[in-house]
Formats: structure tokens, C-alpha cells, sequence
């Protein structure tokens, strides 16, 4: 071997590569990956950050878990926009309806809860009364026997009077049907009715309508036109009820009836209903 090739210039031009030994200047880049092709880290180099980002994120690589969390979150979304729809109807409807419309609902709201408040204060008293008599076995007994006569003109085993209205409905042309009746009722027990009586029929819970030809039958019982309604409950609260905008009487106007009501401070309601006796049910108490 030569003192040339021993020299330290010749070792260093033999261990670097051959484009720096040949004067190019610079090395040539190693691959991105194991399989990176040629040329690719050249590329890679160039791109901007952005550039990069983007290619990370797309095409998108999604997991499982990741699917399952996008739809349930498509399935919330979904929910809340159907949800804001809908309060979005109810709120157009009311901005819709005139001045008068709205003060009735809200004077029937309030006239609701009025109604529950004095039913929470009839309540408390009675258990004040228990707590604080002197007999309290006379006192549980009085207010049984009361208890059993309110129940009674609910049930509609006993008569009963008191303020309300009459309405009468006058169906010439035989256009009134059972479902129109059974939504008057179940309008007035909304507004308060504590007792209703229909053309001699009393009106109960288990109370049920149905067509029977150019007439209409109540519990099985058939009545004719003109539909007699005696009702007791607060006047003020139930005629109302019945005129609100697309309610009964307008609905039964446009099937050509004719709506009559009328306030009273004595209303009589005397049809009653036969105490029906449980064939299973009996007192748990000892």
C-alpha cells in the first residue's frame, strides 16, 4: 500500500459517500419510512406544515369507537333540532293568536292554579283540624261523612247543586257526533265541572259516548237533539273554556249547530247512577 492511499484525505474521500467525494456538496436524504420511495423524503421536505397536517387528516382513518361516537352524536343533534322545532310551532303559534286569546289562556292557567292551591289549603286544613281536636275520633267521622257526600256527586249517586252554566246544542241537520260531545265534556271537567248531566244522563268517569245513528248514546243510553248540558262549576271558569278560538263551540258551529250558553247560580243536577258494587275489590283496612 501506498503512502498516498494512507494519507488522512484519501481515508476520509473512501468513507464518505460517492456524490460527496465527487464534489457535490451535499448528501443524499435518507427514506421517510422503510418502505418511503425514492425521492419521497425530497418531497416530504418541501410540503409546509399545513401541508402535512392536511395529509395526516385525510383520508380519514376512523375506528370504531370513533364511528360509534359520531352517531350518537349525530343522534343527539338530530334530537335537539326536532326538540327546538317543535317549542319553535308552539312559540309561532302563540305569537300568532291575538291579544284577547292569549289573556284567556293565561286567565285559565291561573283559575287552574288557584283551583289546586284551595284543593292544598282544603287539605292542610282538614289535617290541622284532626291534629288539633279534642275528639279526633268525631272529627275523622265528621269528615268521613263529608268525604263520602263529595264522593257521592262525583261517583253521581247523589244529587247535587250549585253556580254554573246550561248549554244547549240544537242540531238540525244532524251533523253533531259523539266525539264532538265527548270533547265538550272532557273541556268542562278541564275548566272544573264538578258535576255534569246530559239530556237526563249523568255524566261519570267511566262516562262513555257513541253514535247510534242520526242520535247520539251516553253509557248506553240513546238522546236526541237539541244535547241539554247542566254543568256545576265555576261560571267564569267554564264558559270561557268552551269559547276559546278553535274549541267547541266554534267547531260545532261549522257543522251547522247551534251553541247556546247560559250562566246560573243554581244549577240542579238530579239524574243519578246506581252504586255499582265491586265483585273483587274489597277494604284492606282492618
Amino acid at each position: 500500500m501506498s503512502n498516498q492511499e494512507q494519507t488522512p484525505e484519501n481515508r476520509l474521500r473512501k468513507e464518505l459517500p460517492e456524490e460527496v467525494a465527487a464534489g457535490t456538496g451535499e448528501a443524499p436524504e435518507a427514506p421517510e419510512g422503510p418502505e418511503a420511495p425514492e425521492g419521497q423524503g425530497n418531497r416530504q421536505a418541501g410540503l409546509t406544515g399545513r401541508q402535512r397536517l392536511a395529509q395526516g387528516l385525510w383520508p380519514p382513518r376512523a375506528t370504531r369507537a370513533q364511528l360509534i361516537v359520531a352517531l350518537l352524536l349525530f343522534g343527539l343533534g338530530f334530537g335537539l333540532a326536532v326538540q327546538v322545532a317543535s317549542n319553535s310551532d308552539s312559540d309561532s303559534a302563540l305569537r300568532g293568536a291575538r291579544q284577547e286569546d292569549l289573556v284567556r289562556i293565561l286567565d285559565e292557567l291561573d283559575d287552574r292554579t288557584q283551583r289546586l292551591e284551595d284543593e292544598k289549603q282544603g287539605l292542610e286544613k282538614q289535617r290541622d283540624e284532626l291534629e288539633n281536636s279534642s275528639n279526633q275520633a268525631e272529627e275523622a267521622r265528621r269528615q268521613t261523612v263529608e268525604k263520602e257526600r263529595q264522593l257521592g256527586i262525583l261517583a253521581g249517586t247523589v244529587a247535587a247543586q250549585g253556580p254554573g252554566i246550561t248549554m244547549t246544542i240544537d242540531d238540525t241537520k244532524g251533523t253533531v257526533e259523539a266525539d264532538m260531545l265527548l270533547d265538550a265534556i272532557q273541556e268542562l271537567r278541564a275548566a272544573g265541572a264538578e258535576a255534569i248531566q246530559v239530556n237526563g244522563v249523568r255524566v261519570v268517569a267511566g262516562t262513555y259516548l257513541t253514535d247510534a245513528g242520526n242520535s247520539v248514546s251516553v253509557d248506553g243510553n240513546k238522546i236526541n237533539a237539541p244535547y241539554r248540558f247542566k254543568v256545576i262549576g265555576k261560571p267564569q271558569d267554564l264558559e270561557p273554556a268552551l269559547n276559546i278560538p278553535g274549541g267547541v263551540v266554534q267547531t260545532l258551529e261549522k257543522e251547522q249547530a247551534t251553541v247556546t250558553i247560559e250562566r246560573s247560580d243554581k244549577i240542579v243536577v238530579d239524574a243519578l247512577r246506581a252504586a255499582k258494587r265491586p265483585d273483587y275489590a274489597r277494604s284492606s283496612s282492618q
